[in-house]
């Protein structure tokens, strides 16, 4: 492949990962629905050179993507193999275990067992000795912290991974890793959850009335964010209807209940926001997902070239006024007994019952 220059107004910025040498582009690429048995592996090549050729250096993974399981990665791998083989050092590869990717007790969850089998497994698929970000996916509430901690400490210690992260713990288990990490000498350094100006949940106070951004911001873990679009919602592409061979056509991760009345209403007080600023909702909506300077990093997907470059449209945009942040906060949070503002519960975080709400 020849490495082209980004085009110009395009060239990637990069933030460090918390208080970490880690540096990521300032938007990833998520290889979670639209790689695999879904697509051409030539469609799928397309998307990844273009992302590289476009600056971005971080391609994020888990084992269970494709669909089928194992697919996205299998897919990837063949792409290091070849176009991308000279290339392995400046790219940054993560991958994920911990949601169901077998038959049988050992399948998902967060035991050691399951973490380093399956990291083998990504090692395999991937054709590479190491990744450079292996993450806990969710938290398990049947293992033990110190278990599944320790796994990430080994993934690393064994030269498997080079960093290990954690994804979707709430707060409260946030601050519960990040102890055992530390008593491990092992540094967390990012966390991955879902965010969105639908799905605010990162906001919201835990426990010792600290959010999540707070606990990343205070331990120095970096943030990368993923479902900018909450699952396509903020494309605006629903408001006429559901499109055939869309997520909610498919009745994939957008479901039938987030397309409510009252979601749609919000949706369409959001695009006047991004009419306002004389752009599409979907870039104002990555724009706004990066907007707090603890959120590293924003991992978005795409199907077709045109969408990922409208994607990197979002890092040239203005930064918010405060009227625009305040017409957003109207429609996605609502004022709490004490005063201030918390994020609603729109339906849109289809992981909290697997793993933040634990």
């Amino acid at each position: 492949m020849s490495h082209r220059a980004p085009a110009p107004g395009t060239a990637m910025t990069f933030s460090r990962a918390g208080r970490s040498g880690l540096a990521l582009p300032r938007l990833s690429f998520g290889l979670w629905q639209n790689f695999g048995q879904v697509a051409a592996f030539s469609a799928q090549r397309e998307l990844v050179l273009h992302a590289f050729e476009r600056g971005i250096t971080h391609f994020d993974l888990a084992n269970n993507y494709g669909p089928p399981p194992g697919a996205a990665e299998a897919s990837f791998g063949r792409l290091l193999s070849g176009d991308l083989r000279r290339h392995r050092d400046e790219l940054l590869i993560s991958t994920k275990a911990g949601y169901r990717m077998g038959p049988g007790p050992y399948g998902e969850g967060g035991s050691r067992k399951y973490l380093l089998s399956s990291l083998d497994a990504s090692l395999r698929r991937l054709g590479v000795d190491h990744v450079d970000v292996f993450y806990s996916h969710r938290f398990d509430p049947t293992t033990p912290l110190d278990e599944t901690v320790g796994a990430l400490a080994t993934a690393v210690s064994s030269g498997r991974a080079a960093y290990a992260a954690i994804s979707s713990y709430s707060a409260e288990r946030t601050i519960e890793a990040l102890a055992v990490a530390d008593d491990l000498g092992l540094p967390l350094v990012l966390h991955q959850p879902s965010y969105s100006m639908l799905n605010r949940w990162i906001e919201s106070p835990g426990p010792d009335g600290r959010s999540l951004l707070d606990v990343a911001g205070d331990s120095g873990t970096g943030v990368i964010v993923f479902s900018p679009l909450a699952q396509g919602l903020l494309s605006d592409k629903y408001l006429d209807g559901v499109p055939a061979g869309s997520r909610a056509a498919r009745g994939a991760s957008l479901r039938p209940e987030h397309l409510a009345p009252e979601n749609l209403a919000r949706i369409r007080a959001l695009r006047d926001v991004a009419d306002g600023r004389g752009e599409p909702l979907a870039r104002t909506a990555i724009a706004w997902a990066g907007r707090d300077p603890r959120v590293t990093s924003v991992l978005v997907g795409a199907r077709t070239t045109a969408q990922l470059d409208d994607s990197l449209a979002a890092l040239d945009t203005a930064p918010f006024t405060a009227d625009e942040l305040a017409a957003i906060d109207a429609v996605t949070t609502d004022v709490a007994p004490d005063g201030t503002r918390r994020p609603l519960d729109t339906g849109v975080n289809i992981w909290a019952a697997r793993s933040s709400d634990l």
